[in-house]
């Protein structure tokens, strides 16, 4: 039993770019459910040329879709309503990735949130991997289930995963700073600043999220950890962004990152952030 809590990888074989089908199809555990709801919040700005090739990939499970603009100037929510109608927009409230992640948050109606980037380096059909891995509290629990999680998280690092779009200074700074949490929660991550994750609701309120920037990936882990939350990880593989240029500032990001695991570890460890029941 980890220390700051049970963390472990759901490999798939294979590797480069997941195998893993957009058929939409349920977790066997979930069948026969009154009701099971998967919303998908998308942050996205500038990003028109990028959008509707995600949107179009994502599986069929997916009953909602939230796309948060950041004041898109290039026809981002246009192209978004043109290939999805049935998606709600909202504009974020405060700059950054963070704050347009829970923005989206605190709109989806989903049972079961995902998020992911909105530039086309990840695979949407790689949700699939993350529902699998997603425990469903209501499902009775059967001795042949896979392991499953409140939280699962993408890696790029664990068997089956890659990567084509991590220059030298960003791959050492992700490695010294996944280093740092693995240390300081005796946590046996593989990965830690990637934007695929899928949450239990209830899971997710519990976190409080706080961050505005890039830095919300790392709060989300930390202050799960902090709660004793398990965490799975899946194997995911990041392809170069389509179009345009990336929003991420390697060295500013890599601090606020930084700043928020050692004031998670050190500061911010709250008595609320307490059990519940599962």
């Amino acid at each position: 039993m980890n220390p700051a809590g049970t963390v472990s990888a759901e490999n798939s074989s294979g590797g480069g770019r997941s195998s893993a089908s957009s058929n939409g199809r349920i977790p066997s555990r979930w069948r026969g459910r009154n009701r099971v709801t998967v919303s998908v919040v998308i942050p996205a700005k500038n990003e028109a040329e990028n959008i509707g090739w995600v949107l179009e990939r994502l599986p069929s499970v997916v009953q909602e879709v939230v796309l948060v603009d950041g004041k898109s100037t290039d026809g981002t929510v246009s192209v978004a309503r043109r290939i999805r109608p049935d998606i709600r927009v909202l504009v974020e409230k405060a700059p950054g990735k963070g704050a347009a992640l829970r923005t989206g948050f605190n709109a989806a109606r989903g049972d079961f949130i995902v998020m992911i980037d909105a530039d086309g380096s990840m695979d949407p059909s790689e949700l699939d991997h993350c529902l699998e891995a997603l425990e469903d509290r209501r499902a009775e629990a059967r001795e042949d289930s896979p392991k499953a999680y409140p939280i699962v998280k993408g890696s790029r690092f664990t068997c089956g995963g890659g990567t084509d779009d991590m220059e030298f200074v960003r791959q050492l700074g992700n490695r010294v700073l996944l280093g740092l949490v693995n240390l300081l929660y005796g946590a046996r991550f593989t990965d830690l600043c990637y934007g695929l994750f899928a949450f239990r609701r209830d899971q997710l309120e519990r976190l409080e999220l706080r961050a505005d920037g890039f830095e919300i990936e790392t709060e989300i882990v930390v202050r799960a950890l902090n709660a004793g939350i398990p965490i799975g990880e899946v194997p995911s593989y990041e392809a170069p962004r389509r179009f345009g240029r990336s929003n991420l500032n390697t060295w500013r990001d890599g601090q606020r990152v930084l700043r928020t695991l050692l004031r998670e570890r050190f500061v911010g460890v709250r008595p609320d952030l307490g059990r519940v029941p599962r």
